[in-house]
């Protein structure tokens, strides 16, 4: 018992200096960017800045909202910046009870969720953004002036980041299926076309109402699908 005792506390030791080592690093990134934090949220605002007309911009409902919501803002990009540290102390600690093939399957699908949800943030600033915005900004009603909250303006860009990064997340998905045996890679191919028209009507629903909005939107999630049975290939649990 003592001994069992023993070993508990020295994994927890470990798995202790691994996580303040990350929070360590978490810390000097935030408080670096923190130099930067203006920058940053005029950066995250620029997509709709462009597309509002001249003179017109974001306001402040809140007195203290120009130093919270920068702030807040910081914290998440240093989150997001250091996240495949954090990611990688677990999978140090971790990785010594795995057997070879577990960390064969382990690694590379680590590596591929943390850089698909990069790809999915990246996606919907550079492609999602410009498109939604434009939309939302050119059929306000007659009169109405568009100038959103700082802190709103936040909030809405934050969920869209984590939708599109989780949405990225399906070629991960239909690996975990096909290597859990819960569907086969046949049955994913056989279910294609249904795949497609799927992702266009979730194009449909989530884009602005014109076919090349809506396709942008689609094809993307129609090549996450077709990404995710030919991957999987190589993920077959053996």
């Amino acid at each position: 018992m003592t001994e069992s005792r023993a070993v508990y506390l020295r994994l927890f030791d470990e798995f202790r200096k691994r996580m303040v080592s990350a929070l360590l690093f978490f810390s000097s990134a935030f408080f670096i960017l923190l130099y930067f934090s203006n920058h940053l949220y005029t950066w995250l605002a620029l997509p709709l800045l462009k597309q509002l007309p001249k003179g017109h911009g974001l306001i402040a409902t809140n007195i203290a909202a120009p130093f919270f919501v920068p702030f807040e803002l910081t914290f998440f990009v240093a989150l997001f910046l250091t996240m495949p540290y954090f990611f990688y102390q677990i999978w140090a600690f971790a990785a010594p009870a795995l057997y070879v093939r577990e960390k064969k399957f382990v690694w590379p699908l680590l590596f591929m969720s943390t850089l698909l949800f990069y790809l999915g943030a990246a996606f919907a600033y550079f492609v999602i953004f410009p498109i939604l915005f434009h939309f939302l900004t050119h059929t306000a009603p007659e009169g109405v002036m568009v100038s959103p909250d700082v802190s709103a303006y936040l909030d809405f860009t934050l969920k869209l980041f984590l939708s599109f990064g989780v949405i990225f997340e399906i070629p991960v998905i239909t690996i975990l299926l096909v290597r859990s045996k819960m569907v086969s890679r046949e049955k994913l191919k056989k279910c294609r076309p249904y795949a497609i028209v799927g992702a266009f009507v979730i194009g449909m629903v989530l884009a602005p109402p014109d076919v090349f909005s809506q396709t942008v939107f689609a094809v993307p999630l129609w090549l996450l699908f077709e990404s995710g049975i030919f991957l999987s290939r190589f993920f077959v649990a053996e």
